[in-house]
């Protein structure tokens, strides 16, 4: 621990750019110098970004406000819904659903210390266990699933706001038929929309750091606010006794629901398993690993439970007065009869997705791809990088294909937990979380980090073992039990990951 705490009283060096170190960029939206930069730190794995930071200033709303905008989107909102409609009681969901997020909020704790102690994001803390240079396998792997997702839920946000500009404006309908106005599978109404939600997201991303904590810090309850109005409406309109906690027919009882209950754990795990992965990116910035801890408590096990029974009532009153079960927060704001309504809560879910977005998939690789070329790629380029790429895969297509976004996603989530095993095993049980800073920022032979030319073999191996065996029931879904197996995926490469690392370290340590 003394390196981590001896750390911001060392000198520092601030790189110059062309003209000077006052043409420096900001460091992710933070003051110049915010990455504190020694003399001995290679060029080659540091930059402002990815140095450790200075001042660590996020409390405990700032953590509880993430999870907010990570919980408080049209997919959490779907999601939790789902859970509602398995076929259990509602005591059944609640409980697996409180379990399911209690793993989530137990995983996130472990993955945060690391990162707010020594204050570098989720890629370069991966340095003491992969190697300085191997940390880039974990890095371009989460990097790619970040890509991919944040394609497909700017494509979701902007075919959300097509209903409600069609709702408004219904003479744009032809421009909304792809075989009319249609340009790679999209039409020409959803590429303006995509276009505006993806030059939206870029912008307050581009701001910084710090802008983005005010944005989320904003997001989160400003959803909260519009759903408790509408639930009012709903309740309004049909009444209290119209309010069902059972959104199917209760199929499930007695040991027949544990599966059930179990799918729908893993679901929730697997749900939040790319933001669990990468917490570090954000738990750097809290000001202690205790108001981390705070705001993760309040964030997940509180928040969620409660917005998952306020999905639930908003949902089963859909029934009532609009004839069918609405799921889709979105569609159910289309259907009321109000023009204010229908551009407020659109609006306000639009900006939610944007806040998920921006925390689960453009963070992560903003500083997964600068952690690749520090010098040529800042996390801003980084990021821009990430956003570029989202719509060269075009995303609608992907997600209009059930086949290749399961392939794609699924196999590459599957190195998930593989990822979370090798780094959790290494700090908290070979490392006893005592790591040298100053050696995850030198190539040096010398350097506690740099193995075998500055790549940690166990890691790798452990990493590959896990993934190869965990994809296994995800492509082969048709195989005997493997359609249900396929949903312990996450778990399957974790535990596998952590095994193979730790009987691979402590082997290598012995001889």
């Amino acid at each position: 621990m003394a390196d981590t705490v001896a750390r911001a009283q060392e000198p520092v060096v601030v790189a110059e750019g062309a003209d000077g170190p006052h043409d420096l960029v900001e460091a992710a939206g933070m003051p110049v110098g915010s990455g504190v930069i020694k003399p001995g730190y290679d060029p080659r794995l540091t930059n402002e970004d990815l140095a450790p930071l200075r001042n660590q200033s996020w409390g405990s709303y700032n953590i509880f406000a993430f999870w907010m905008s990570d919980v408080h989107s049209v997919g959490g909102y779907v999601t939790a819904g789902s859970l509602f409609a398995l076929g259990l009681s509602s005591w059944q969901v609640l409980v697996s659903l409180v379990v399911g997020i209690t793993i989530v909020y137990f995983f996130c704790n472990l993955v945060a210390k690391p990162s707010q102690v020594t204050g570098v994001p989720y890629p370069v803390i991966n340095r003491v266990a992969f190697g300085v240079l191997g940390a880039n396998v974990p890095a371009i792997i989460r990097g790619g699933i970040a890509v991919a997702w944040y394609g497909i839920q700017t494509y979701l946000a902007s075919a959300a706001l097509d209903v409600v500009v069609l709702k408004l404006f219904p003479s744009l309908a032809p421009y909304a038929d792809v075989n009319q106005w249609g340009f790679l599978g999209l039409p020409l109404l959803g590429w303006c929309s995509y276009a505006l939600l993806w030059v939206l997201q870029a912008a307050v991303f581009w701001t910084g750091m710090e802008t983005i904590r005010r944005f989320i810090d904003f997001c989160g309850p400003a959803v909260y606010v519009v759903m408790i109005v509408l639930a009012g409406y709903l309740i309004w309109k049909a009444g209290w006794g119209e309010i069902d906690l059972n959104l199917g027919e209760v199929k499930y009882t007695g040991f027949d629901a544990v599966p059930i209950m179990l799918g729908a754990i893993a679901l929730v795990v697997s749900y939040f398993s790319g933001p669990m992965l990468n917490f570090g990116d954000f738990s750097r910035y809290g000001k202690s690993f205790g108001a981390v801890k705070k705001g993760n408590l309040l964030g997940l096990p509180v928040n969620f439970l409660a917005f998952s029974i306020l999905v639930v009532v908003t949902s089963s009153l859909t029934i009532p007065i609009f004839g069918e079960l609405i799921t889709d927060p979105v569609q159910t704001v289309a259907r009321i009869d109000s023009t204010f309504a229908i551009v407020l809560g659109a609006l306000t879910f639009t900006i939610a997705t944007i806040g998920i977005n921006i925390v689960a998939n453009f963070i992560s690789p903003a500083f997964d791809f600068s952690n690749v070329s520090p010098q040529r790629i800042s996390w801003r380029m980084g990021g821009m990088i990430a956003a570029v790429g989202s719509v060269l895969i075009t995303p609608w297509n992907l997600y209009n294909n059930p086949d290749v976004i399961h392939y794609t996603l699924e196999v590459l989530g599957a190195a998930i937990g593989p990822l979370f095993g090798v780094l959790i095993a290494d700090y908290y049980l070979i490392r006893r979380q005592v790591v040298s800073v100053d050696d995850m920022f030198t190539l040096a032979p010398s350097g506690k980090y740099f193995y075998a030319k500055g790549y940690n073999p166990p890691a790798i191996v452990a990493t590959a073992v896990g993934a190869l065996v965990a994809v296994v029931p995800v492509l082969w879904t048709h195989g005997p039990g493997m359609h249900t197996t396929a949903q312990y995926s996450w778990f399957i490469g974790m535990g596998l990951g952590f095994l193979v690392y730790l009987g691979l370290t402590k082997r290598r340590q012995a001889a």
